[in-house]
């Protein structure tokens, strides 16, 4: 269906109907979001080249000004696209339940008792990370 909907630019996503966008697999909500995220991109409100100068605190907070990017998104960002190494996705449930399970947590640990329980992790907790989404392999028990 993506290929129906031709090159991805700011430009061609802004010039697509609603109902278009819904023909690509998004839904109301989902394609108010590219709009958004296309309209601020096209404007330079958004660039994604200085994003790499940027601490990881001004990259989420640059990202989340878009509609529907929040901070695990973001987080998602700086682990997958800017590649940086000391990422602790407290809002992940996989990495919740990871964490639960490996340390024998009784509950989903909160994002504070996350940061107590990675500060040894420190400068590689987005590696950590991997290691405990593929701790989850194979089970979806929580």
């Amino acid at each position: 269906m993506v290929a129906a909907c031709g090159k991805l630019t700011p430009t061609s996503i802004l010039r697509l109907t609603p109902e278009e966008l819904r023909a690509c697999g998004l839904s109301g909500q989902k394609a108010s979001y590219i709009r958004d995220l296309a309209e601020k991109t096209r404007s330079r409100q958004l660039r994604f080249p200085p994003l790499a100068a940027l601490s990881d605190d001004d990259v989420i907070a640059h990202l989340t000004q878009v509609k529907g990017i929040g901070v695990w998104t973001a987080q998602m960002f700086l682990m997958f696209a800017l590649k940086r190494h000391d990422i602790l996705p407290t809002a992940d449930l996989g990495i919740r339940a990871a964490m639960k399970r490996s340390y024998e947590l009784e509950a989903l640990p909160k994002p504070e008792q996350m940061i107590e329980i990675a500060e040894p992790w420190r400068p590689w907790a987005t590696v950590a990370s991997w290691y405990l989404w593929r701790s989850l392999d194979g089970s979806a028990e929580i």
